[in-house]
């Protein structure tokens, strides 16, 4: 059999690839025999990483509700126990359970794998890999898959065990919320949005048993053709589909998470949305009393106001750094290795990770934070949203994506990058923001008008993403005249969503 390029279906830290055909122009590039050969890899990976024999080791496979997942499973486990390690089927799972798999006292898993996508479409899947020491780094996956290139697999038969990882970390989660109210959740109605994907539990196994009424929940059922949205708490469809839910019933709050319940965001009892800057301005909030004078790593693109709310209002250090949910949570455990309080690495995605939770972006233990919160306040007679009434938002806020050539779009991309700093320094009204990680953020004040914009590479594409936000209306209009006639000046980039 010739092998495909494996090393293509690197993402970052994850494994993506096209696993269904069904779609005009996606031809399938993750198959089963990619699947057999990254399970063996992982195993020689780990085995060289704990110094185990590959007969000692015990993996834990888990799949989301994708339609590929089921196959995929199988023949990573192929893989695997091809080199005579043990396997051990979670079944429909989270991403943040298969971490939790390697601590949890009762099984201590050497590794696990999550098969997922997280929020593409449904043709796609993946693999996200984990030790005790949390997610894989990049470096990581190019070994795993490097490996992988040179395995020529066959379909061999396999034996695994199966376990009831779920429910063990339904418990986990139930512990949480119990310690933090002080009792169960009687007289709470939570609204849950699992999108057709594996956060169905949180309503049915984490919720329930603690007396929440959870009877207006939706899209509860695993689905891999995600029949009513996309699977994605940052989707304006899915985001107004429980928000208008939460109205309709009547409901204390509302949680919709992504696919494989990595991340999450909230809907207030009035059926307002908290997500993007409000989620992580909440999420801070929660915490803010146990971590005094702590600090909060987000990524990039978040907001002034969100600056000013955790530093002013809470009292918070902020750092923006790098989009990526392992770049912030890397920044915040290299910032707590040097002893600074960085209790919370964030992004406007959901990916929320705290250091009293391993720094595991983990929608669920989010979740439960905040269900606490609220059965707290409600007694008090308050709304989630009271936590975060002094958030301010900005009048106006876009993102535009520049197409950039594709076959020299680093170059392009680069240039128009250090070019900003002089232009810049020669242009009226803006300045750049200091200290900055990403890309080129400046800030404007011209003809009565303020706010910000960001300029930065995609992780993945040959784009530049353009992020704007205006204090007052008209703003936006202010600027993005002044950045078009810079961007004129160089050849490569599509500045028609400026037209």
């Amino acid at each position: 059999m010739e092998m495909k390029n494996i090393m293509n279906l690197q993402n970052g830290s994850d494994i993506r690839g096209i696993a269904l055909p069904g779609v005009e122009g996606e031809e399938v590039n993750l198959d089963r025999y990619d699947a057999i050969a990254i399970g063996e890899a992982f195993v020689y990976w780990l085995a060289l990483k704990l110094g185990k024999s590959e007969y000692d080791l015990n993996i834990c496979i888990g799949t989301d509700s994708r339609l590929s997942g089921e196959n995929l499973k199988k023949d990573v486990m192929r893989g695997i126990c091809m080199l005579g390690s043990r396997c051990t089927d979670a079944g429909l799972a989270s991403t943040p359970a298969m971490f939790m798999s390697t601590v949890m006292p009762v099984y201590q898993f050497d590794g696990a794998i999550m098969i997922t996508a997280s929020h593409l479409p449904w043709n796609r899947n993946g693999f996200k890999f984990f030790t005790a020491e949390g997610g894989l780094e990049k470096a990581d996956i190019q070994a795993i898959l490097k490996r992988a290139s040179t395995i020529y697999p066959i379909a061999e038969h396999y034996e695994c065990e199966e376990n009831e990882l779920m429910d063990m970390y339904a418990a986990h989660l139930r512990s949480i919320i119990t310690r933090k109210v002080g009792g169960k959740l009687d007289g709470m109605k939570i609204t849950v949005d699992a999108g057709n994907g594996a956060g169905g539990f949180f309503a049915e196994k984490v919720l329930a048993p603690l007396g929440a009424d959870v009877s207006s929940s939706q899209f509860l059922e695993p689905d891999g053709h995600f029949p009513n949205h996309v699977p994605n708490p940052e989707n304006p469809e899915a985001m107004a589909s429980i928000c208008a839910r939460v109205q309709e019933a009547g409901a204390d709050l509302g949680i919709i998470f992504d696919t494989d319940v990595d991340r999450s965001a909230a809907v207030t009892g009035s059926g307002q949305p908290i997500s993007r800057n409000a989620i992580v301005a909440l999420a801070a909030a929660l915490e803010a009393p146990n971590h005094p004078g702590g600090t909060v790593v987000t990524d990039s693109i978040t907001s002034n106001e969100l600056h000013t709310f955790l530093e002013q209002e809470l009292g918070l250090k902020h750092l923006r750094f790098k989009r990526g949910y392992r770049n912030v949570i890397n920044k915040a455990i290299q910032l707590k290795e040097e002893g600074e309080d960085a209790f919370l690495a964030i992004e406007t995605s959901g990916h929320a990770a705290y250091s009293d939770n391993y720094y595991l972006d983990d929608g669920a233990y989010l979740a439960c934070l905040i269900v606490a919160a609220a059965a707290k306040l409600k007694k008090e007679g308050k709304d989630i949203e009271t936590l975060i009434d002094a958030l301010g938002s900005p009048a106006e806020a876009k993102e535009i994506r520049f197409n950039l050539d594709r076959e020299n779009f680093v170059e392009i991309g680069t240039g128009i990058l250090e070019g900003m700093p002089d232009w810049v320094a020669k242009t009226t009204g803006l300045s750049l923001e200091e200290p900055n990680h990403e890309g080129v953020r400046v800030n404007y004040d011209r003809n009565g008008h303020t706010g910000w914009f960001l300029l930065r590479k995609s992780l993945h594409d040959p784009v530049l993403p353009l992020n704007v936000e205006a204090t007052h209306e008209g703003g936006i209009a202010e600027v993005l005249p002044l950045l078009k006639a810079y961007l004129e000046g160089f050849e490569g980039i599509d500045l028609s969503p400026l037209e």
